[in-house]
């Protein structure tokens, strides 16, 4: 294999992961609990979420987090399906016979970008939800996204594999 090749493969490879880490921030991370991930506490009929029972959270900051993260979520789709576009354009330049490394290189920077929007949008939204959260709960918050942002195999790209299970 090329030099060239391996250092687009590795670049692929990081941009496609970025991507996935975006995509799971949006679906993943146990911000809240939509009407989708809840599950039913034993105590009555409220639905629940280990990340509001982690951080202790009031039912009007479980209301502002749900009510947050669904707007994120619903503002959030359409780039997130650019970004799948741009992917896929991608792998389809890179498929082709003779491929034009110049449309692959702008391709790249078209991802790059929308990566970046991204993680604008989700620093945002921590910013945003940090507001109407205890120094304490903050503390729990931030805990949690560094311990499913590592590379040991429990970060976010094991998908649950780590001790915090997903909200079900």
């Amino acid at each position: 294999m090329s030099r060239a090749t391996r250092t687009l493969l590795i670049v692929l490879s990081v941009a496609l992961n970025i991507a996935f880490v975006a995509v799971w921030a949006l679906h993943r991370l146990p911000l809240g609990c939509g009407h989708h991930a809840a599950r039913r506490h034993a105590r009555g009929p409220e639905p629940v979420c280990p990340f509001h029972e982690r951080i202790e959270a009031t039912p009007a900051q479980r209301e502002e987090i749900e009510s947050r993260l669904e707007s994120f979520r619903r503002e959030s789709m359409p780039l997130c399906m650019e970004v799948n576009r741009h992917r896929l354009e991608l792998i389809d330049l890179l498929a082709a016979p003779e491929p034009d490394r110049t449309a692959i290189a702008t391709k790249q920077k078209q991802i790059a970008d929308c990566h970046g929007r991204m993680q604008d949008r989700v620093i945002a939204n921590l910013l945003e939800m940090k507001t109407s959260l205890t120094p304490e709960q903050q503390k729990t918050l931030f805990d949690t996204i560094r311990m499913r942002s590592d590379c040991t195999g429990h970060g976010p790209m094991a998908m649950g594999m780590g001790t915090n299970p997903p909200c079900r």
